[in-house]
């Protein structure tokens, strides 16, 4: 059975930094494309980060710059890496994976940038 279990959410101040973490079960993270979504309250989910099975990654516009995806294989977890945080990054953060067609997320974890 499928599971992704975000972690790493909470309260920040701006400028502060997070790091986001997705641990993958159930499925082969080897062969699995792995995204970070974000979604901020009243608009629609955009994708902010995607690395597929290698090292390739890319980034929204919004995201370039600041943020980092990685993933451990060894530990079948994919990260996200905000730096800078603003308000505007304030959103509800999916992982995502996409194997064999099929998408797979977790629950959310939330990331409110606040003074």
């Amino acid at each position: 059975q499928v599971q992704l279990v975000e972690s790493g959410g909470g309260l920040v101040h701006p400028g502060g930094l997070l790091k986001l973490s997705c641990a993958a079960s159930g499925i082969i993270f080897s062969i699995s494309a792995m995204n970070w979504y974000r979604q901020a309250p009243g608009k629609q989910r955009e994708l902010v980060a995607t690395i597929p099975p290698g090292v390739n990654t890319a980034y929204a516009a919004s995201a370039k710059g600041r943020f980092t995806i990685s993933r451990d294989s060894a530990k079948n977890t994919v990260y996200l890496q905000i730096n800078s945080l603003k308000p505007e990054d304030t959103a509800v953060y999916y992982c995502n994976a996409r194997m064999g067609g099929d998408d797979y997320w977790g629950q959310g974890t939330l990331v409110t940038v606040s003074s």
